[in-house]
């Protein structure tokens, strides 16, 4: 309970404490001594409170107060109240500040808090995907040394910041990002960065898509057209070739059935909306399903399969999307590896990375076709696919999906040796479990 301070009470202590001292001067007719011995103590006194301050202070782990009487006993109660108050006040701010940073986490774009001579205070989870950035080490670095596309340098240097800036991304040239730049509070500003890649995109997606299905269909509706043509105008034809029409119109009608699957399947990653860093995806879980399905495409193939899967790596993603990628790779090293070839998958740690990697010892590809393996419809050996059933759209799925992931497909090859296909994730999107 706090009782206020009394000089009165105070004054009289000391005063009763010098009288003391003064009438056994008197008694022992020693005067002076007597009023030495008094002050003296009275020193003595106060220095050990001191010292026991001090040690309240700086070394003591309790947080409340020593005892003492009079004055001492005051300052005492004083400073513990004003620690109590101050503690109180820092919860608070501190509650604040964890509501804050919940909120900012949560926004959907890119959000960097940068001082007046632009250098980084903070920074949400999505910068740290969107930008490359990495908190708590930038902290205090300026943005311009980070980002330092020239666009971006000159609309920071301009200082207007009216109309925002379209950039590519730093961590992903096949993203476009759209910059804002807003002052707040005394000189400092709100960078915010908004993908805006699907919009422009999205008409271009359009066109692309009616060109592939108009290009690709072509043949199948060819054979298929053409067969009927037959068979209409010559209805005595031999079973043998009856037989073999429909077998041919069924295949074709199969193609064209994969052939729109896999086209919608592309349309939708290059529109999809869907944040990587809201769900967790269970890798592992993904895969041993996935090895399932291979080892049932693989009863005619007789494949050494062989899967390293680490239980416990999993990260932020698109299930659907990601599930996409890994099979279009594994049942692709499936349908091109020579019959009793040995294949092997690998889900694993890369130093601060995940990685996942599809090594086969098949017929390898050549150096000059590696870099268009990834376009829509290029195939290797045009005769070969058709006969697998392949569309020539697997790969160019995998590109998108990795792009929407911040990664990127790496291919190694050599001829009669085999191939590697590879991509890794950055530290930002391995989920801790």
């Amino acid at each position: 309970m706090y009782n206020p301070f009394s000089w009165v009470k105070s004054i009289t202590r000391i005063a009763s404490w010098y009288g003391l001292a003064l009438l056994a001067g008197w008694y022992f007719d020693a005067w002076l001594w007597s009023f030495a011995l008094a002050s003296t103590s009275l020193v003595i006194i106060n220095y050990f409170h001191l010292i026991k301050l001090n040690n309240w202070l700086w070394h003591s782990k309790k947080f409340t107060p020593p005892d003492a009487a009079g004055i001492w006993g005051y300052i005492y109660d004083g400073i513990y109240y004003m620690q109590r108050r101050n503690r109180l006040k820092r919860k608070k701010l501190g509650n604040l500040i964890r509501r804050f940073r919940e909120g900012s986490e949560s926004l959907p774009d890119a959000a960097v808090v940068l001082d007046a001579d632009w250098h980084i205070e903070w920074c949400n989870r999505l910068a740290r995907i969107e930008l490359g950035l990495n908190w708590p080490e930038d902290a205090e670095r300026r943005i311009d040394n980070l980002i330092r596309h020239p666009d971006f340098v000159k609309f920071l240097r301009n200082g207007n910041y009216d109309n925002p800036i379209e950039i590519e991304s730093p961590t992903n040239i096949n993203r476009v990002l759209e910059f804002r730049m807003m002052p707040y509070g005394e000189k400092h500003y709100l960078l915010i960065a908004r993908d805006i890649t699907q919009i422009s995109h999205v008409e271009q997606i359009r066109k692309d898509f009616v060109a592939n299905v108009s290009h690709e269909l072509r043949t199948p509706l060819t054979v298929l057209s053409g067969y009927l043509e037959m068979l209409k105008e010559s209805p005595d034809m031999p079973e043998s070739f009856i037989e073999k029409a429909f077998e041919e119109m069924g295949t074709q009608s199969v193609r064209m059935q994969s052939l729109v699957e896999q086209l919608l399947a592309l349309s939708r990653i290059e529109a999809s909306t869907e944040r990587v860093y809201e769900k967790i995806v269970n890798v592992p879980q993904v895969l041993r399903t996935i090895e399932i399905e291979a080892q049932s495409l693989n009863k005619d193939k007789h494949h050494d399969i062989q899967f390293e899967i680490k239980d416990d790596l999993v990260i932020y993603g698109v299930e659907t999307e990601l599930r996409s990628a890994f099979s279009n790779l594994i049942f692709n090293a499936i349908n091109y590896t020579p019959n009793g070839g040995v294949i092997r998958i690998c889900w694993c740690r890369d130093g601060d990375k995940a990685r996942f990697k599809v090594v086969d010892n098949g017929d390898g590809i050549a150096e000059e076709h590696l870099s268009r393996l990834t376009e829509r419809f290029y195939r290797v050996d045009k005769a070969r696919s058709r006969k697998t059933g392949g569309t020539g759209l697997g790969l160019s799925i995998v590109k998108h999906v990795l792009s929407h992931h911040n990664s990127r497909l790496e291919i190694k090859s050599e001829v009669g040796e085999g191939s590697e296909f590879s991509f890794s994730f950055s530290k930002q999107i391995i989920a801790s479990v």
